[in-house]
C-alpha cells in the first residue's frame, strides 16, 4: 500500500507466539475446504453489463504464499481458506458455489431443477454461481428460493437466478422466515447511510489488496459490489417443525430470531441427512455487535437455539453447511462442532454477566475476558469476525447501555471540546506528539492511539498529528487477528494518508425500496426531518394507498412526522389535502424524487384540497451525508 510503513519490530515479535501457540498443522480445515471440488470460475472475476469488475477472488491469490509479517498468522490461515473457489459437490444433490462473494450460494437438487439458498450480494455474482453449476451438471431450472436471513448477502443476487414473474405466478416459490421482509429493507433504509459508511472500512473497500492492504473480511473474502436485487417471500416459514415441499425436497425448519439476524432460520434435509445452519455457526468467532452498527444480537437466545439444533438434527447428519465457510462431515465431527460454537456464544454471555454484576464494566471484562482452553484452541471459535473484545463490550451494552454508572462518565465534553481540553492538559499538541512518538517506540500503539487522537480532533490540520496516527494505526492493523479490526484500522491509515473514500456501495436499490411498506415509507421520511427547524410547523395530509384498500393519515407537528392507519368511523380533524395513489407511485414520489405535480398531471396521483404541506414537508428534509468524517471531526 502506497506510503505504508512496515511492521515494527514489536509487531514482527508479537506475530511468533501466534505460530506457536495455535495448532497450525492441523489440516482438517482445508481438507473440508476443498473437498469435493469439482470446478473453478475461471478467471476468478465476475463483471457487470458495463464491464466494470464487480468481484475479484483473483486479486487475493498473493495469500497462497508465505505469511508475511504484516499480517497476523493466524487470519493469514483463514483468508487463504476462503479463498477457495469454484463450485462444490456437499452430499449427492447438494452443492456450493464458495468463493465469488461474501457469502455461499448453495444449489439443492430437486425432481424437475434446482434449489437456491441464499443467491449472494450482486446478481451478477449469483448469475455466475449459477452458469458455473449448470456447466457442470446441467441447464436445470430454478425450482426454489430460500433466504436464510435478512442480510443482503443472502438475498441481493436472486435477480441474477430468476425473475419477479417466477415468484408472482408461482413458478418458483420463494421462502423465508416470518419477518424477513420487514428486517430486510429496515436495516438497509432506517440507519443505511451511516452503517454503509462504516461497512466501507469493516470490509476495508478502499484498500489495495496485498501483504500491507486488504487480505480478507474473515467471513468470507469482501462484498460483491453489482446489482442489489430483491424479490419478496412468497411463503413463510412462520414455526420450528414446520415441513415443506419444494420440488420433491422435504425441508424441516427451525425458527432462530434474534440469533445473527433478527429473522432467520436453520433447516434439515432428512433424507439428504444434511442440516444448514445460515449463519448460526460458520468457521468463525461471530459478531454479537458488527462494527458497521446493528441491533446488539442475543448470545444467549443463540447458544440456546444452537442445542435446539443439535437435538432435532445434529444426531441425524451426516453433514452440516452454512452461508459461510466450508462445511463439516462426519456426525460425531459436527455435532462436536456445534457443541463449541453453543458453548462460545453461551460462555461469552454467561460469564460477562457474572462480572457486570461483580460491578466490573465492559471495557473492563472485555480486556481480562479469557476462553476456555477447548474453545480458544478451536479454529472456528477465533475471532477473524466478530472478536471477545467487541463482543463482550456489545453484551454489556444490551443490558446496561453506553453509561458505566461512573458519574464522571455520565455528562462528558463531545470529542472536539475533549480534546482541545485534553491537549491543552497535557501541554500542548508538540509536547503530546513528543510523548507519543516515544510511546510508539516502545510499541504501545494503543496508547498512541488513543492521545493522538486528541490532537487530531483539536486541530485537524496538524500533520505531524495525521502522520503519526495513520502509522499507528497500520501497526494496530498488522498485527490484528481479526479481520474487520484490520480493515478499519487500515481503512482509517488510508483516509488519513489519501482523504475520505464516502461509501463506493449502496444497498437500497430500486428493488429493496418496491419493498418498502407505507409504514416504512413514512418512517424514512421522518428519521430525515430537520426537528428544531420544524418546530413551529404543522401539516396534516391523508394518503390513499388505492391498490391496497387503505387511508394513512400524516402529521407533522412539534418537529415529529408522526403517522397512522385511519379507520371508518375515526373522529379525526380533516386533513388539509388528500392524496390517492398506488404504492409505488407513492415510493416515487418519497424516496425517489418523481414529481407530485407531474404525477397529479398525468392522473396517477389524485390531489383533493391544498397540497402546499407537502412542500413544506421535504423542504423541512435533511440529506445524508454518505461521506461523514470517521477519523477526523
Amino acid at each position: 500500500m502506497s506510503g505504508a510503513t512496515e511492521p515494527s519490530a514489536h509487531i514482527v515479535a508479537g506475530q511468533d507466539p501466534v505460530r506457536e501457540e495455535l495448532p497450525f498443522n492441523d489440516a482438517a480445515d482445508m481438507e473440508d475446504a476443498r473437498r469435493g471440488f469439482v470446478a473453478a470460475l475461471e478467471p476468478g472475476v465476475v463483471r457487470d453489463a458495463e464491464g466494470k469488475i464487480v468481484w475479484d477472488n483473483d486479486s487475493y491469490r498473493f495469500l497462497q504464499g508465505t505469511c508475511p509479517s504484516s499480517v497476523n498468522p493466524s487470519l493469514w490461515r483463514q483468508c487463504g481458506l476462503n479463498i477457495e473457489q469454484g463450485l462444490f459437490e456437499v452430499t449427492e444433490g447438494i452443492y456450493q458455489i464458495r468463493g465469488l462473494d461474501l457469502s455461499n450460494m448453495t444449489i439443492i437438487e430437486g425432481a424437475s431443477g434446482v434449489i437456491v439458498i441464499d443467491p449472494l450480494i450482486s446478481t451478477e455474482t449469483a448469475a455466475a454461481g449459477l452458469a458455473l453449476y449448470r456447466a457442470h451438471r446441467g441447464d436445470r431450472p430454478v425450482t426454489g428460493m430460500i433466504y436464510t436471513h435478512s442480510h443482503v448477502d443472502h438475498f441481493g443476487g436472486v435477480m441474477g437466478v430468476m425473475t419477479e414473474d417466477d415468484a408472482t405466478l408461482g413458478r418458483v416459490p420463494v421462502l423465508a422466515p416470518a419477518g424477513f421482509l420487514e428486517h430486510a429493507v429496515a436495516e438497509n433504509i432506517y440507519a443505511g447511510t451511516a452503517m454503509a459508511r462504516r461497512a466501507t472500512y469493516m470490509y476495508g473497500a478502499a484498500l489495495p489488496r496485498g501483504p500491507k492492504g486488504a487480505v480478507g473480511a474473515g467471513l468470507g473474502q469482501t462484498t460483491s459490489t453489482g446489482t442489489v436485487s430483491l424479490i419478496a417471500p412468497t411463503m413463510d416459514i412462520t414455526h420450528t417443525g414446520q415441513e415443506e415441499t419444494i420440488d420433491g425436497v422435504r425441508i424441516v425448519f427451525q425458527i432462530t430470531p434474534g440469533t445473527e439476524a433478527p429473522s432467520e432460520m436453520n433447516f434439515y434435509f432428512p433424507d439428504m441427512r444434511a442440516l444448514c445452519m445460515a449463519e448460526n455457526a460458520t468457521h468463525t468467532q461471530h459478531n454479537l455487535l458488527t462494527l458497521r452498527g446493528a441491533l446488539v444480537r442475543d448470545p444467549h437466545v443463540w447458544s440456546q437455539y444452537l442445542t435446539e439444533s443439535i437435538n432435532m438434527f445434529g444426531r441425524k447428519s451426516d453433514v452440516v453447511f452454512a452461508s459461510h465457510h466450508w462445511p463439516t462431515w462426519g456426525t460425531e465431527r459436527l455435532v462436536e462442532y456445534l457443541s463449541l460454537q453453543r458453548d462460545l456464544y453461551g460462555y461469552l454471555h454467561d460469564q460477562t454477566l457474572r462480572r457486570l454484576n461483580q460491578g466490573h464494566t465492559g471495557i473492563e471484562i472485555a480486556e481480562t475476558f479469557e476462553l476456555p482452553p477447548a474453545i480458544a484452541g478451536a479454529w472456528h471459535a477465533r475471532g477473524y469476525y466478530g472478536s471477545v473484545s467487541h463482543n463482550v463490550k456489545a453484551i454489556y451494552q444490551r443490558y446496561m447501555g453506553w453509561f458505566d454508572g461512573n458519574p464522571a462518565h455520565l455528562w462528558e465534553h463531545p470529542p472536539v471540546e475533549s480534546a482541545k481540553r485534553h491537549v491543552d492538559f497535557m501541554g500542548g499538541a508538540q509536547e503530546v506528539l513528543r510523548k507519543a512518538e516515544r510511546a510508539y517506540d516502545t510499541g504501545d500503539y494503543r496508547w498512541v492511539a488513543q492521545v493522538v487522537n486528541y490532537v487530531i480532533f483539536a486541530d485537524p490540520t496538524n500533520r505531524a498529528a495525521i502522520e503519526l496516527q495513520a502509522s499507528t494505526y497500520e501497526q494496530l492493523g498488522y498485527g490484528a487477528e481479526n479481520a474487520t479490526w484490520r480493515n478499519f484500522y487500515l481503512m482509517g491509515a488510508y483516509e488519513l494518508r489519501n482523504g475520505k473514500v464516502g461509501t463506493p456501495t449502496r444497498a437500497n436499490s430500486p428493488t429493496m425500496l418496491a419493498a418498502l411498506t407505507v409504514e416504512q415509507l413514512f418512517d424514512a421520511v421522518s428519521l430525515r426531518i430537520d426537528g428544531p427547524r420544524a418546530w413551529h410547523e404543522k401539516a396534516v395530509s391523508d394518503w390513499r394507498i388505492t391498490d391496497e384498500n387503505r387511508t394513512h393519515r400524516v402529521e407533522l407537528r412539534n418537529g415529529l412526522l408522526l403517522h397512522y392507519d385511519r379507520f371508518d368511523g375515526d373522529d379525526l380533524p380533516a386533513p388539509e389535502v388528500t392524496f390517492s395513489l398506488t404504492r409505488p407511485t407513492l415510493i416515487g414520489i418519497l424516496l425517489a424524487g418523481q414529481d407530485i405535480t407531474a404525477a397529479a398531471q398525468s392522473g396517477v396521483v389524485r390531489i383533493e384540497g391544498d397540497p402546499s404541506g407537502l412542500g413544506k414537508i421535504v423542504s423541512l428534509l435533511d440529506t445524508p451525508d454518505p461521506a461523514f468524517n470517521l477519523v477526523t471531526p
